[in-house]
């Protein structure tokens, strides 16, 4: 008999893979591992069953904050849809080299195992870039609406738009827990943890700059209600 020749093909991957026995919570396990570069990396926040792909923010040296960040939410390109429903918000969509959600249930896995710092990085169409940082923060479980707290604010140009959504719910349009006799998410089309109903709009339409009133991906206290952002990131880490 003739052997048969077997042919392996060896095909690109751009998700970095760790050893098997590793299961990172996060970024800062990715790092401790010996990652210390940027990229997308698979994280298990609830354990062996729950793998999911993130974006590793790593920073840089003469970026001493950089290090270690978990990126929980961007935008920077319009590419994906976020004005979807809860059980999309609830489990993540989009994809973790460009636009995504982590997650509102992998969000709250990760922020029950450690305890969490916040840092949201803007950029506007002309260049411009700032950030708030915050000391706390965690969501809790869906039968209490995942709802959000955060304290210690710390401000790096962008102000303090965050501070009425502390306490609430998150809503998506169909399923309306925000603190409106109106719908928010419904209303200024997006997903978020709306009061009545928003100063800060992360996940609202991609708008190129111009926006209409409260619709874009809005920072109030930065940019005000009529301006849509280039880009922005949610990211996380552990505090040390």
């Amino acid at each position: 008999m003739k052997a048969i020749g077997v042919i392996l093909l060896l095909i690109p991957v751009a998700v970095h893979t760790l050893p098997q026995m590793t299961m990172p919570v996060d970024c800062a396990d990715v790092y401790s591992g010996g990652f210390g570069h940027s990229g997308v990396f698979t994280i298990y926040p609830g354990g062996a069953t729950s793998a999911v792909q993130v974006y590793c923010d790593m920073g840089c040296d003469d970026r001493p904050d950089g290090k270690k960040w978990t990126v929980i939410q961007r935008r920077k390109d319009g590419t994906v849809n976020f004005y979807r429903g809860w059980d999309q918000y609830r489990n993540g969509f989009g994809q973790a080299s460009g636009e995504y959600w982590l997650g509102l249930e992998n969000i709250h896995l990760l922020t029950q195992r450690k305890k969490y710092e916040l840092r949201v990085d803007m950029e506007d169409f002309q260049g411009a870039k700032v950030h708030v940082q915050y000391s706390s923060f965690y969501i809790d479980p869906e039968h209490e609406g995942y709802k959000l707290h955060f304290s210690g604010f710390k401000d790096g140009g962008a102000g303090k738009s965050m501070d009425i959504h502390n306490g609430q719910r998150f809503s998506t349009f169909d399923k309306d827990q925000d603190s409106s006799t109106a719908n928010c998410a419904q209303t200024y089309l997006g997903g978020w943890w709306y009061e009545e109903c928003h100063s800060v709009n992360p996940n609202g339409e991609y708008l190129w700059g111009s926006s209409i009133y409260g619709i874009g991906i809005n920072w109030v206290s930065w940019k005000g209600y009529k301006y849509s952002l280039k880009a922005i990131a949610m990211k996380i880490r552990p505090v040390e």
